[in-house]
């Protein structure tokens, strides 16, 4: 008698996501323009009101215009990457933050239909006692990773089901190939 050969359950190699906030380059043009005036300032400023005062003006605006324009910037949207060892996250055109979350350390994870940046205390990577760790860019549907010891990863991203499917699913192929060792 001959045994077909047993087939192993496989998960699709990888999922991709991501999510984006139009809204956060507005943000960014306000932080840009901050800048603007700072070079501005520096270039052509008045020489009435002397060398203090355009010094503080010329590094106040430089200030907030880089903090506002790389803090905007940053979270304009979101990437998230399954594959069969980690839950990738990338934040921005140049993926700082960054989160790569093992499945080993995942317990469950489920679908959020909506995730509203008011209830993480606004846009980005974000830390509440209560909640966990968030990455927000903007409201609507997300995910929750479910981590040892009561801790939570969540993240807004278009299709939140796939991204859960596809963790759910990798977790099970993992689940299975430790019970077959």
């Amino acid at each position: 008698m001959t045994h077909a050969p047993r087939q192993e359950a496989r998960a699709p190699q990888e999922w991709t996501g991501r999510a984006r906030n139009r809204i956060q380059w507005l943000l960014a043009c306000g932080g840009a323009a901050c800048l603007a005036l700072g070079i501005l300032l520096a270039v052509d400023g008045p020489e009435t009101s002397g060398l203090a005062p355009l010094v503080m003006s010329v590094v106040g605006c430089l200030a907030v215009g880089l903090l506002v324009l790389f803090g905007t910037v940053a979270f304009t949207h979101v990437h998230v990457r399954v594959d069969r060892d980690a839950v990738h996250v990338r934040c921005g055109h140049i993926g700082v933050p960054r989160r790569r979350i093992p499945l080993d350390q995942v317990s469950d994870c489920q679908t959020v239909p909506l995730i509203s940046p008011r209830a993480w205390g606004g846009w980005g990577y974000r830390w509440r006692p209560e909640k966990g760790t968030a990455v927000v860019v903007r409201r609507g549907p997300g995910f929750v990773i479910h981590l040892g010891g009561g801790h939570s990863f969540t993240v807004t991203v278009d299709d939140a089901e796939g991204a859960v499917q596809a963790i759910r699913d990798r977790l099970r192929v993992r689940t299975r190939a430790s019970g077959d060792s």
